[in-house]
């Protein structure tokens, strides 16, 4: 099996169109030169494209200019719908939402459960054959989620059991919303009136997620924001939240999200418990999933490679903006991204950025602690490394003088005596420039932690620190931070080539009153920020001036503006004097007083001063890009070459060709299985790369550590799971799942999969009858 498409390489130095950005960053980075050295600098900060361009394009238009190079990608949509990417284009595929059949609570017709299940088995069937985007799966865990594995046996016994049943749709009054329901229902609606059973609709995931995927500072929603069961509770949860089963469905859910749990195999069964709750009485009803289609232009020259880009965000995620490269330039180059909308959200890292540009804007924008791995559901270092994590059912104990956010008050206090938490972890912060120049220090990453409490947490009486999106947003930590503390600030010396480089490493200890998945803890409180201290003091300011709110939803409720650092210019004319005080005050925040001196403080807000003089705006973080110009249809990042940052170039490179690793056979042993992988191996030739699929181990084959795929089990039996994991035991050509002692006499089913850089999109699952002697 070979698949074949283009990859570019440097060939050389910059070419002709790059030359004028060649000298302009040589001569910036002149003073790095070591006389006699000769050596080109190894490290470049930042991504690939020195710019990037966001344009408003209409679908109609994207196509023609792609193909033109005239657009490098189209983000969020395929502009050439039911087209095979013609000469130089090429996509990538990823999870777009769910066909979803809703049915009416007030309609006789669906007033019983089994008439709902039924309906739904016929509707289904009765439905064409699946073809485009549209993919047959009644169960609303999908091959793209990355529990999968976990949910396999049930969804394909839903599915044969759809499959059994005679499709009719019979008197059943159905409406379709959207395009696809349109399509799939045309000639059969009937329920242009009043009177309607159950309506057929397509649910964009990221509208699904809504705010959930909106960037809040340096987090990027809950750690399980891409797994299946959160996105079934999300689909289904509203429906059933007045049935009889309600309350027993939230109470797993709150087990789930609180880590009320012993080990895997229980979490597993409580994934499949809560999903089996949702959709048990067929209030609404999953039929299959989409795919959404992107493009990006590949021409030999004038188009881009080391495309990466996540399994269900697509190309609007941080993954593509850190990979993706212009093929002509070894680094550098202008990118021109087009997108169907324009922008409507407000600019703000709080609770803004949150539609189809915006998100995209913060991807370049903001550096969040960490982001979602892209083919699967962990989490990749991005600027935190949590160093350790150590957990304990027992308790451990928290140092006296950790601190801990006051729930009444959102202060910092120390958590005193006897306190005690389920989990510690340790991160290590790369702490590097804002674009103000300023530098990080612990005190930003101290004051986002503490800025959860004083906007997220509902007070008694109420009053204006509140945001209804922050308390979403920073409800898991509110709720699992137990206490924080500063260890120490360590210096780490890099080197490249001829040159060493210094970098500010804060250290943390955090502890947490939840021990969640260990592929998840890290991303529940990292002690992070993306924007400096100073930006977010002026914001609350802000807000608490009644100058505008940090979310839509709260702007309406308090009939004030929503708050844009960038685009309002009476917020402009407003913050200028208030700048300029605090400028006069060396003003430092309460929660900050213990941290910060009044220098340092007077420096801070300086710099900003400076920074709005010569930037015309207040969008200022640590990411790899900064805010240039804009108009209504189009925006311009420009990079930020900040040799404090120990990120560049190339950093995210092992993600732009994901792999897969196939099951070729499974064989039982009394005590163990023995799984024999097939995996794609990569060969690459001047502009070109071809896939070649081959077992593991052949003969000749240079493997090394990133050829060795990850075996996921999951063992089923009578009672649902009994024992799952990841093996990584390799003997000679195959992956040994040890099970000796583990399993009770009895049968069981083992579900496997294998996982190239964790890669668990759309996977190959084997399924292998397993016994153990003394079963009745």
């Amino acid at each position: 099996m070979i698949r074949r498409t283009r990859l570019s390489f440097p060939l050389g130095w910059l070419s002709r169109r790059a030359a004028p950005a060649a000298v302009l960053l040589v001569s910036i980075l002149g003073w790095l030169s070591v006389a006699g050295a000769g050596h080109e600098l190894s490290f470049y900060p930042g991504y690939y494209p020195q710019e990037i361009r966001i344009e408003t394009v209409a679908p109609q238009s994207a196509g023609a200019m792609l193909q033109k190079g005239q657009l490098h990608a189209y983000v969020g949509g395929d502009p050439l719908r039911g087209r095979s990417d013609p000469g130089d284009v090429r996509s990538v595929e990823s999870l777009g939402g769910y066909l979803v059949l809703t049915f009416n609570p007030a309609s006789p017709a669906a007033a019983d459960r089994e008439s709902r299940c039924d309906a739904a088995r016929r509707i289904a069937r009765a439905l064409p054959a699946p073809s485009g985007p549209y993919h047959f799966h009644p169960y609303p865990v999908t091959p793209y989620d990355p529990d999968y594995l976990d949910h396999f046996d049930i969804a394909q016994s839903r599915a044969q059991e759809y499959r059994a049943t005679a499709g009719a749709t019979g008197s059943l009054k159905l409406r379709a919303r959207g395009p696809l329901a349109d399509k799939l229902l045309a000639g059969r609606l009937g329920a242009a009136g009043p009177q309607w059973d159950a309506v057929l609709e397509e649910v964009d995931l990221g509208d699904l997620l809504g705010a959930r995927r909106t960037a809040i500072d340096g987090w990027l929603g809950p750690p399980w924001l891409k797994a299946g069961w959160f996105h079934a509770y999300l689909l289904h949860a509203p429906t059933i939240a007045d049935q009889p089963g309600g309350k027993a469905v939230e109470a797993l859910y709150q087990r789930l999200v609180s880590g009320e749990y012993a080990d895997l195999a229980e979490q597993i069964n409580l994934e499949r418990a809560l999903v089996s709750g949702l959709i048990g009485g067929c209030e609404r009803v999953v039929l299959g999933y989409t795919l959404r289609r992107e493009r990006f232009g590949a021409e030999f020259s004038q188009g881009v490679e080391n495309i990466a880009y996540d399994s269900q965000a697509g190309f609007n995620s941080p993954i593509f903006i850190r990979t993706v490269k212009l093929k002509d330039f070894p680094w550098n180059g202008w990118l021109r991204l087009g997108i169907a909308s324009k922008p409507t959200a407000a600019w703000n890292p709080i609770a803004g950025f949150s539609d189809p540009v915006g998100r995209l804007m913060w991807a370049g924008l903001g550096d969040p602690a960490l982001i979602p791995a892209p083919y699967g559901g962990g989490w990749v270092d991005n600027r935190v490394t949590p160093a350790s994590v150590t957990a304990e059912p027992a308790g451990l104990a928290i140092p006296e003088d950790a601190l801990a956010a006051d729930p009444a008050t959102g202060a910092l206090r120390e958590v005193g005596k006897a306190k005690i938490a389920r989990a510690k972890l340790t991160y290590r912060l790369r702490a590097s420039a804002f674009h103000d120049n300023t530098r990080m220090t612990a005190a930003d990453a101290v004051y986002a932690l503490s800025f959860a409490w004083r906007w997220g947490a509902r007070r008694s009486p109420a009053g204006a620190e509140y945001d209804p999106a922050v308390d979403a947003s920073t409800a898991v930590l509110r709720r699992s931070l137990a206490g924080f503390k500063l260890v120490r600030v360590d210096s780490e010396v890099k080197k490249f080539s001829d040159m060493s480089f210094t970098y500010t490493v804060p250290v943390f200890d955090v502890y947490l009153n939840a021990a969640i998945n260990p592929a998840q803890i890290a991303a529940v409180a990292p002690p992070w920020s993306a924007v400096p201290w100073h930006v977010l003091a002026l914001m609350e300011e802000a807000v608490r001036r009644g100058l505008g709110a940090f979310s839509a939803e709260e702007a309406r409720r308090r009939n004030v503006p929503w708050l844009d650092l960038a685009r309002d210019p009476k917020l402009k004319e407003a913050l200028t004097p208030l700048l300029d005080r605090f400028v006069r005050e060396a003003y430092v925040p309460e929660p900050l007083r213990r941290f910060v001196t009044a220098d340092e403080a007077e420096t801070r807000w300086t710099a900003l001063r400076e920074f709005v003089k010569r930037r015309g705006h207040f969008v200022v973080t640590n990411g790899p890009y900064q805010l240039t110009r804009w108009s209504d249809t189009a925006v311009v990042l420009e990079v930020f070459r900040d040799f404090t940052s120990p990120l560049g170039v190339g950093s995210f490179d092992r993600f732009a060709i994901p792999r897969r690793a196939y099951v070729a056979r499974v064989e039982t042993r009394p005590d163990r299985l023995e799984v024999y992988p097939e995996i794609e191996r990569v060969e690459k030739f001047l502009r070109d790369y071809r896939i070649i699929r081959e077992p593991l181990g052949s003969p000749g084959a240079d493997e090394d550590r990133a050829d060795i795929p990850a075996c996921r089990y999951v063992v089923v039996g009578a009672g649902g799971v009994v024992a799952a994991g990841v093996s990584r035991d390799v003997q000679g050509n195959r992956l040994v799942v040890d099970l000796k002692g583990r399993l009770k006499p009895g049968r069981y089913t083992v579900q496997v999969a294998l996982s190239l850089g964790d890669n668990d999109v759309d996977p190959l699952i084997a399924a292998a009858q397993y016994e153990v002697e003394g079963a009745p």
